[in-house]
This record gives structure tokens, sequence and C-alpha cells, in this order.
């Protein structure tokens, strides 16, 4: 009997990742968040909050625009962002730097009686645009090729691996990549909790430190366990 697919094998394109352009080199970082900082445009204020918040929490742009209010949890500096909106349909909690909190309670002040952190500039019903951030960022003068608002993941994973400082499983839980065992990925979900507290708080000093153009010095070079 033969194989009807025989013809076509090789015919059809592998899918290739799509890149998302980012900012890697610490000194780069510093500009493009001195640059954020600055920003002035349509809508500005909140739209600058989402571009702020966009390093510290390093979350798919999808999720940072449909961040819900009943999400955050600024006391517990923790914001739970429910399976139904997640890549990987797993539950993903974020624990938040005081800087993210100072953030999102800035954010409270002018959407806070809303349902979206990040509302439509035309109707509080509807979330920001998926256009938004990077469309602030080309108004602030990076080019498609340079950074784009999907890069914010790029480079936390890049800067926190350089560190030395935090173990992979920490990190990769950070961005909400899913683990295909899931009996190993429920053993990290609890096990790293704590290391991403602390990782959350030093990540958030570190970009200040880039932000102020003052020369890094790494801590450590030892990786976790």
């Amino acid at each position: 009997m033969t194989d009807p697919t025989r013809d076509l094998r090789g015919a059809l394109a592998k899918r290739q990742p799509k890149h998302h352009a980012a900012i890697l080199d610490p000194k780069g970082v510093g500009e493009l968040l001195r640059s954020i900082d600055g920003y002035e445009g349509q809508g500005n204020s909140i739209t600058r909050i989402a571009l702020q918040l966009s390093p510290y929490v390093f979350v798919r742009p999808c999720e940072l625009r449909r961040a819900e209010w009943s999400e955050i949890d600024t006391e517990g500096a923790v914001w739970r962002i429910p399976a139904s909106k997640m890549k990987g349909r797993q539950e993903h909690v974020i624990p938040l730097s005081r800087q993210a909190i100072a953030l999102f309670e800035k954010a409270r002040a002018l959407t806070g009686d809303g349902t979206y952190v990040f509302p439509s500039l035309w109707t509080p019903l509807k979330t920001m645009s998926e256009n938004t951030v990077n469309s602030a960022l080309r108004r602030l003068g990076f080019t498609k090729d340079e950074m784009t608002g999907h890069g914010f993941r790029a480079m936390a994973s890049t800067l926190l691996n350089e560190s030395g400082k935090w173990s992979s499983d920490a990190i990769e839980r950070a961005l909400a990549h899913k683990d295909k065992d899931a009996v190993r990925a429920a053993y990290h979900r609890g096990t790293h909790w704590n290391e991403r507290v602390e990782m959350a708080q030093w990540w958030a000093d570190y970009l200040d430190t880039l932000r102020t153009g003052a020369e890094v010095v790494p801590i450590s070079s030892a990786r976790r366990g």
C-alpha cells in the first residue's frame, strides 16, 4: 500500500518561532527606561504607566492590557492572572516588587473605579488596544527591529540568566513557560515561590540602577541550585 503523503514530505515549511525585538544590553536598557519615563503622547498618563510596568512584571502584552483590578492585590504584593487568560491555561501568580506596587497604585488613581487597569482610551468597558505599547515605543523612537512590547520578556530572561543569581527554573516560572511534565510543574510552582519573590525585588532594584546610568557590578556569579 502506498503512502499518499509521501510526495508531500518536505513540501510544507515548518513553522518558525516569531522573533520579538528586544534590547538586551544593560546600557541600552537604561536608555530605554529613561525614555519611557519621559513619554508624552495620547492618553499619556495610563500609557506611560503601562510602559513603566512592563519591564518590572515582564508578562505577555495581552496579559498586561487585559489586567483587571480584581486580580491585583497590592497589600499581598501579588497579581493573580486566571488560567483563562494565560497561554498555557494555568493560573499565573506574579510577586510584585515595591516599584510595581507603586505603579499599580498610581494607575488605580486613574482607572481604579473601572474593571480594567489599562482600559481603552475611548471606553472603560474595553481594554487598551493591543497596539498601544508598541505604538508608544515607536513614538519614543524605537523601531520594530529594536524593541517591542513582547521584548520586555526577552530582556528579563536574558539579564536574569546572565546575573547568575537565580535558578533557571525560577526564571522559567516567572516567565510562565509551561512545563510539559505536570507533576514537575506542580512541584516547581511551589518550591520556587520564595526565590521568585526575592528575584522580583532584585530585578526591580537592578532596573532602577540601570535607569540612573550607574555602573552595575555583579554581586555574585554563583548560580542557585
